[in-house]
């Protein structure tokens, strides 16, 4: 029996086990979803299409899963760009499917006609152009397989609507097997020894774990690895979590806004062993002063990342959590008990601080403070980008992984909140937090109605300090207090807003209201909550490296 394009779309995703499926309709998706309309999963109807990108993007960070985002051709897949370079700096798997108009038109400047596959190659893992419908089945196969193995990222499939509409009879194959992709998950032997002797006669080694812990779940064996080694550790930005913070030998996070005890380990390190973390130049700083007398191990499954950035002497390929595995077999813990107490020290002499406003004004430092105490760390944190972003990182403190989702390698702003809708649908036992900029929320702020329909009761800390806060440091700090165009006192009032949408809405201007009116917030639990905390206008993140330089000039606090 023959079926149409479009429910072999349908029927591949049922048999993908999809859950969600988050988009926006158009003209020539229009028979895919007249077949959405009766699908075997929850399809959430976002109000713009980067908004659906980012909900995929959140659902896929919090559950481990491959999110999926539907849209039109022309201006409904131009809207997807944005998240789906996101996804791709951040390796996140997403199948992305856009419409295109009929294959006859292609090429002829057709109403809503864009080149969806020449403007996504660059920026996703890989992407389709379907010619023909006995190729569709096998095309979402590999799809789902080459977007959520290996090095995850982002699959374009860009189907014309006379694809859509045609018909062939379904088969949906078993397996895949691409010619050319042959991801690499265990380590060679010899390299895993070469390793584990290096880090046995290792004085001052410091594990530097990032986001491929995350993705590969491979945080019990980076746990096993760091009780059997007592070596200390320090994560990136979306590597928080992967091991817990509390915990005597965390060094939290490292790089442009890390702790400095991190940064110090770092630099006077004589081994830093890399597991899935690809050397960024938020982490390095200027590459030159960077770990100056270490030597480097690196283990990571994308091949193209080893050495890219930095010279290693030890290059491990393969799945994170199967190489700790065979090195927690192996190893033997190096004597470092004098580097351990010297990083204990540090730790005691140098933590993250802010000063304290006294009775009335609010430090945004404080707020996500009093999130932690209050949640005692059990929420998904999500975060915008900027100053909010690094407050959430530096005083929330993560134990488990997949509880903090941000936009890392892009930067993107507006990702926060989109994606903490698909994060609370992945994860209806926790609650899930956006800790927000009052200049980012602004950028998505239409799915506020996504979550009110959906009864989902993320919360939305808005730090609002009334500038675009990390772009006013900078001009703070480095371009003489011309705080060029980064001045947005002209803001809505977030109270009413949140309000006019259906959503719980509060306003705080003290800070012995914050307790009080988080507690209030947490108490809801059938809508979204939009907290609009007025903070310190010039409050800054500290330290700071500045933008490629080197530790030894780290600023702790305001300059004169």
């Amino acid at each position: 029996m023959k079926i149409t394009g479009a429910e072999i779309i349908i029927e591949s995703l049922r048999r993908e086990g999809v859950e969600f499926m988050f988009g926006y309709p158009g003209g020539v998706v229009i028979p895919i979803f007249h077949h959405i309309h009766t699908a075997p999963f929850r399809f959430i109807l976002s109000r713009h299409e980067q908004g659906a990108v980012h909900a995929a993007d959140g659902y896929a960070r919090a559950s481990g899963k491959v999110g999926v985002v539907i849209a039109t051709s022309g201006p409904g897949a131009t809207n997807l760009i944005t998240g789906i370079a996101t996804a791709n700096m951040d390796s996140v798997p997403l199948v992305v499917i856009t419409g295109q108009v009929s294959r006859s038109m292609i090429g002829n400047d057709a109403f809503q006609e864009v080149d969806v596959t020449g403007i996504t190659r660059p920026i996703s893992k890989h992407n389709y152009l379907v010619q023909d419908v006995r190729d569709l089945a096998r095309i979402i196969k590999e799809a789902f397989h080459i977007a959520s193995t290996g090095r995850p990222g982002p699959v374009v499939i860009d189907v014309p609507v006379d694809v859509s509409n045609a018909e062939h009879k379904f088969s949906y194959p078993e397996s895949v097997n691409l010619r050319g992709y042959r991801p690499v998950y265990d380590g060679h032997p010899v390299q895993i020894k070469k390793a584990c002797r290096l880090i046995e006669a290792a004085k001052k080694p410091v594990v530097y774990a990032g986001g491929g812990v995350v993705i590969s779940n491979a945080h019990r064996q980076l746990r096993d690895f760091i009780r059997k080694t007592g070596i200390p550790i320090t994560t990136t930005l979306l590597g928080m979590g992967i091991y817990p913070e509390t915990d005597p030998l965390a060094l939290e996070m490292l790089g442009m806004h890390g702790t400095y005890y991190a940064n110090y380990a770092v630099h006077h390190s004589d081994l830093l062993i890399a597991i899935g973390a690809r050397f960024d130049d938020r982490v390095t700083g200027n590459i030159a002063t960077f770990v100056p007398n270490a030597r480097v191990i690196h283990i990571d499954i994308d091949p193209a990342s080893v050495s890219k950035n930095v010279m290693v002497d030890v290059p491990i390929v393969g799945d994170c959590g199967r190489v700790l595995a065979e090195m927690n077999k192996i190893v033997k813990a190096p004597k470092i008990e004098e580097w351990v107490s010297e990083l204990t020290e540090l730790k005691r002499k140098h933590p993250l601080s802010y000063e304290d406003p006294g009775r009335g004004r609010i430090k945004p430092q404080y707020v996500v403070e009093e999130i932690y105490r209050q949640t005692r760390g059990e929420a998904v944190i999500c975060t915008e980008v900027g100053q909010n972003q690094m407050w959430a990182a530096q005083f929330y403190k993560y134990t488990e992984p997949r509880t903090f989702i941000s936009s890392g390698g892009f930067g993107t702003m507006g990702y926060g909140f989109p994606a903490s809708i698909g994060a609370q649908l992945a994860r209806p036992d926790k609650r899930v937090i956006d800790i927000a900029g009052d200049g980012s929320i602004q950028m998505n702020i239409q799915e506020l109605i996504v979550a009110v329909q959906h009864r989902l009761p993320i919360i939305v800390a808005i730090l609002n300090n009334g500038f675009l806060g990390m772009v006013r440091q900078w001009q703070q700090l480095f371009f003489n207090k011309r705080y060029s165009h980064t001045c947005i006192n002209f803001s809505p009032d977030f109270k009413a807003l949140a309000e006019a949408y259906g959503a719980a809405g509060f306003r705080v201007k003290k800070m012995e209201e914050v307790p009080e009116v988080l507690k209030k917030a947490l108490a809801i639990t059938d809508r979204p909550i939009i907290i609009d905390f007025h903070v310190s206008r010039e409050e800054n993140v500290y330290p700071m490296v500045p933008s490629g330089k080197s530790i030894k000039e780290t600023i702790m606090r305001e300059l004169a």
